[in-house]
């Protein structure tokens, strides 16, 4: 959405990238921006270097972007890249490189890339090992990894899941999607970089006090759904995230009966304790 300034130099890391020996489409959702997007892409497809696929939608935002473009994918490999990063150098050679660890393996929805800002300084950690196995669950609430991955992901098993939101609202959380596909597959951790970029002041990361607003009744939803998985092996600290979280998005979206909502006795109890002084410290912060 109005990236015209910005989308160039992902096109040109594609460009880059062409040289490989991997076979790719540009697919480009356009959220009905109201700059010169449009005329920036149309260029882009003229100069008929790379197969190039655009459409367009009214303003939803990222998450229904995302759902809707997903139909138009054809191959057996897909990544996404926001409009404000892009692709390291032999990228796609490294895609390839794991391709049939991830094509061959039933169990196996996607691989999970290191990135990098523009200093070469890696996001969070890397994997424990290479090809380290595990869901994206686990990898952020169990084994308490940080900083944000890039996820290679098998089109067939893909295609099966959408980022749901909820009526109204524009922006859930990856993770959200993640966890549904973490109930029944894995990922396979690469330590290599694949995409590059920085915060933006415009970009969801940067704003998140202003999503969070906004888009209450779906993290909500996602933090009720992580009290109703298995928490076995999840450090205190990172069930007291969930807990605070709960009772923060309850508050926020006037949820009905929050309490009663709270899957297993033990967690009833844990938010009903938190529940009012951390209700009142949410009102202050508001």
């Amino acid at each position: 959405y109005n990236r015209a300034k910005d989308i160039e130099r992902l096109y040109s890391s594609l460009i880059v990238n062409n040289n490989s020996n991997v076979k790719f489409e540009w697919l480009i959702m356009d959220d009905g921006s109201e700059d010169k997007t449009q005329l920036q892409i149309e260029n882009f497809i003229k100069q008929n270097i790379i197969e190039i696929g655009y459409y367009t939608q009214q303003n939803q935002g990222k998450m229904s972007a995302i759902n809707n473009l997903m139909k138009y994918v054809t191959r057996d490999i897909c990544v996404t890249c926001d409009s404000d990063d892009y692709f390291e150098v032999g990228a796609f050679d490294k895609i390839q490189k794991y391709a049939e660890k991830l094509l061959n393996d039933e169990t196996v929805y996607a691989l999970a890339f290191l990135k990098s800002n523009e200093k070469g300084k890696i996001s969070g950690e890397k994997f424990s090992e290479n090809l380290h196995r595990t869901d994206m669950f686990s990898l952020y609430f169990r084994e308490q990894m940080t900083g944000e991955k890039i996820l290679v992901f098998k089109t067939a098993i893909r295609k099966k899941f959408k980022h749901e939101l909820e009526v109204d609202e524009k922006f859930i959380t990856e993770s959200r999607l993640y966890h549904k596909m973490d109930l029944d597959y894995d990922i396979l951790g690469i330590n290599e970089i694949l995409q590059i970029g920085d915060y933006k002041d415009d970009g969801y990361t940067r704003n998140i006090d202003k999503i969070f607003t906004e888009n209450p009744k779906g993290y909500y939803s996602y933090f009720k759904e992580i009290l109703e998985m298995d928490l076995k092996g999840v450090p205190l600290s990172k069930k007291m995230y969930v807990y605070k979280h709960y009772i923060l998005f309850a508050y926020l979206s006037k949820a009905d009966k929050p309490i009663s909502n709270v899957c297993g006795l033990r967690n009833k109890i844990i938010v009903t304790l938190l529940w009012i002084p951390r209700k009142n410290k949410n009102k202050k912060k508001i």
